[in-house]
């Protein structure tokens, strides 16, 4: 059974942006696209470690400010040529409050 961590509201997090939460596991990054859609990933690329909450949000993906690494906020995977993941955490909102789980994530699928 997850536990639901309260971490703000939805108006925290910038549309097209993200809102860096800090825990005992690491920096998480929490990203709300145009559309309202809530993602959370590891604030580190998998290629350089770089601060994915500086990058640019588009669609549902996310750039890497460091070298331009474009990775799915849905579930981590970097886009090809790259290779690579970063991990996701469960994230919901329920009356514009958001909510994460620092549950493991389901185990990604790789090549």
């Amino acid at each position: 059974m997850s536990e639901w961590i309260e971490i703000g509201r939805l108006e925290d997090i910038p549309r097209q942006g993200a809102r860096v939460i800090r825990t005992a596991a690491g920096d998480i990054a929490v990203f709300r696209t145009a559309d309202d859609g809530l993602f959370a990933l590891q604030d580190r690329c998998p290629h350089k470690g770089g601060p994915l909450s500086q990058g640019i949000v588009h669609g549902r993906r996310v750039t890497c400010p460091l070298h331009n690494w474009v990775l799915e906020l849905a579930d981590g995977q970097a886009v090809a040529p790259d290779v690579g993941c970063a991990r996701t955490y469960p994230v919901r909102q329920e009356d514009g409050r958001v909510f994460l789980s620092l549950e493991k994530a389901p185990a990604l699928r790789t090549g």
